[in-house]
């Protein structure tokens, strides 16, 4: 049986129509996860990125399982350093430059960095102090420019015993092979362009006493919120008090 040319045109009018919308559909949605990438990755380069704390080295400022924002802004936009796959060590170097900031790091600043040692990786310590300035510990108590640096409120020490001057510890930084520990450092002046970095948790981090200063181009951002708090040691049946509730939406100081 044939089908009259009227209905068979209607027919294919409207296969080409629903072929039509279909394509501007697919176009759609192509276009809108493709603007959604850009702008995470816009936002992710030039003002907020997050992280999660892995260890325990700025205890109890910061938890192992604490989720942060940290504002990459305030510091001058850096951008980036490599190229790749996501989530993969897939990828190349290009150059990198930085933006003018709002202001540089200060002292007491808590700040993401790349680990100078391995810059694929990230730190976050504090900063104690900046260029210029003169930094020594003495029986455990930090003095920048001679003046004692209090201890942050929920910092902490978990030895019991203190190492005695002159006495050199394995790993420190010491310039000039000095007999310095991380309970008796320094004294020792902070070049330009560079910052000193200590962990809360003041005996269990490897911070700037180990490695080294921090150059200011490997500073990422400056913590700001946790935004999220994740207790992986609580069992997973009790998934409501894994959550950390009391830390979520806390300022970082």
């Amino acid at each position: 049986m044939q089908i009259p040319a009227e209905k068979a045109t209607q027919q294919a009018t409207h296969k080409h129509m629903e072929t039509g919308r279909s394509k501007s559909l697919l176009r759609e949605w192509s276009e809108f996860i493709v603007t959604l990438i850009l702008m995470v990755f816009f936002i992710r380069v030039t003002t907020a990125e997050a992280f999660r704390i892995p260890t325990g080295s700025m205890e109890d400022t910061l938890l192992i399982g604490d989720f942060l924002l940290v504002n990459k802004f305030i510091y001058g936009i850096r951008t980036p350093d490599w190229i790749g796959i996501p989530f993969t060590k897939v990828g190349f170097r290009v150059p990198s430059t930085r933006l003018p900031s709002m202001r540089k790091p200060r002292s007491g600043d808590i700040i993401v960095f790349k680990y100078p040692l391995d810059t694929s990786l990230n730190y976050i310590k504090r900063c104690v102090a900046g260029p210029g300035q003169v930094l020594e510990i003495r029986q455990r108590q930090l003095y920048v420019d001679g003046v004692p640096f209090p201890n942050p409120p929920r910092s902490k020490f978990t030895n019991t015993s203190v190492l005695p001057p002159n006495i050199r510890e394995r790993g420190i930084y010491s310039p000039n092979n000095e007999n310095w520990n991380h309970d008796n450092f320094g004294p020792l002046t902070i070049p330009q362009g560079q910052y000193f970095m200590m962990g809360d948790n003041r005996d269990n981090s490897s911070d700037s006493r180990y490695w080294g200063f921090l150059s200011e181009e490997y500073v990422v951002g400056k913590a700001l919120i946790i935004y999220m708090s994740w207790n992986k040691n609580t069992p997973l049946h009790k998934f409501y008090q894994k959550i950390r509730w009391d830390r979520m939406a806390s300022m970082i100081r």
